[in-house]
């Protein structure tokens, strides 16, 4: 989709069309989750702070986001995606693959199916999206950036030489650190690193260089994996004023496991592993984590394991400006039986399936902890940047 989130707003309000959009948070410290393509002229993007976006544009309207209409638009796209082919694998609310290999006896070829899911996609939503046609996930994804917005692009059969003169910052996971490295040592395209010396290239990526290399050659054997289940799920929150005691960041991580454990409870996942998360005020970012003993979803479990994760940063004189909780090695919720059956986590269990019931019978307003309305808490949005607030 193009500018999804802000193109969502420009949609459903009048007022916004033909003016620069930048949606997310306002604050000091927020962050852009969408730039309309009126705000991306003067050089706003997603993910740049706000405060920068705004230097850049200062006519911009800020608008908050709206996670719920996203999500409704979203399932509409996702609707029409799997009329042409099940093998869809979602990446994001805005974003996916398609393999119609098999689905062109019944609609067409490539070209052909991207151009009625782009119509269709249109016609129910109002909006447009790009797509990129290729035999590989790697070029078709390079491909459906290339004419945007409202595109379409082709990849023949000779996908290195279309990979070949792009600019090397189209390889995933090459950014603002790593290009400059990158162009010193005089890679400039992808093409460059496809011909780049196996040990030259492996001095400056480590072990991602082999397959850098392949990806810039055209080579991506990775097949579309429908219902691809999520990895991990996690709430954080940027702060206003830095965290500067233990006892406030105990609280933030609170906040984030009741958020964590009502997103599980509700899919019917449990998590395995638990990480923290904090960022420091000169933008150090420190990470830990640890496996539960057993699969959890309630929001004793996982606070108290990240109260026994913080211990394990260091703290004295730290100033936090980030930090955030999330559940990895997700499951099944279903838990196995056991001959001693902890009736203690039965009852945490319960606990959050009645906070999940009882926040539906009161049109979705949270229900919270005593102890978050002393201090602060997130109140999650899209970009998982918040602004520190009283309650």
């Amino acid at each position: 989709m193009d500018a999804f989130f802000a193109s969502v707003e420009q949609r459903d309000d009048p007022r916004l069309r033909g003016k620069p959009v930048l949606v997310g948070g306002a604050s000091r410290r927020g962050v852009v989750a969408a730039a309309s393509y009126e705000a991306r002229v003067f050089g706003c993007k997603s993910a740049m702070p706000m405060h920068e976006a705004l230097r850049r544009c200062p006519q911009a309207i800020v608008v908050s986001p709206t996670r719920g209409r996203y999500e409704e638009v979203s399932s509409q796209v996702f609707e029409i995606f799997n009329r042409y082919t099940p093998l869809v694998e979602g990446l994001s609310l805005d974003e996916a693959f398609l393999d119609v290999t098999a689905s062109r006896s019944l609609f067409g070829d490539g070209e052909t199916i991207a151009r009625a899911i782009r119509k269709e996609v249109f016609d129910v939503t109002g909006l447009t999206c790009s797509a990129g046609v290729a035999s590989s996930k790697f070029a078709a994804k390079i491909a459906s950036d290339v004419n945007k917005p409202d595109g379409l692009t082709l990849v023949g059969p000779d996908v290195a030489a279309f990979l070949a003169p792009l600019p090397l910052e189209r390889m995933w996971g090459i950014g603002p650190k790593t290009a400059p490295t990158l162009r010193r040592l005089g890679y400039a395209t992808l093409g460059d690193l496809a011909r780049a010396d196996a040990a030259a290239l492996e001095r400056v990526l480590g072990g991602w260089a082999a397959e850098v290399r392949e990806l810039a050659r055209g080579i991506d054997v990775r097949e579309v994996e429908p219902d691809r289940e999520a990895k991990s799920i996690g709430a954080e929150c940027t702060y206003e004023e830095d965290l500067t005691t233990k006892e406030a960041i105990g609280r933030t991580l609170l906040a984030h496991a009741a958020r964590v454990a009502e997103r599980l409870t509700e899919a019917g996942l449990t998590a395995g592993a638990v990480v923290v998360k904090l960022k420091y005020a000169d933008f150090t970012l420190l990470t830990r984590r640890k496996t539960l003993r057993e699969p959890a979803s309630d929001t004793t479990t996982l606070h108290d394991t990240t109260l026994e994760l913080l211990e394990r940063f260091p703290l004295d004189g730290a100033r936090i400006r980030l930090t955030g909780v999330s559940a990895q090695d997700i499951g099944p919720g279903a838990v196995q039986p056991t001959l001693f059956p902890d009736r203690a986590a039965e009852r945490r269990r319960g606990l959050e399936s009645i906070l999940l019931d009882a926040k539906g019978r009161f049109g979705g307003q949270p229900i919270t902890f005593a102890t978050l309305l002393e201090d602060t808490a997130d109140k999650a949005d899209p970009t998982g940047t918040t602004s520190r607030r009283r309650r």
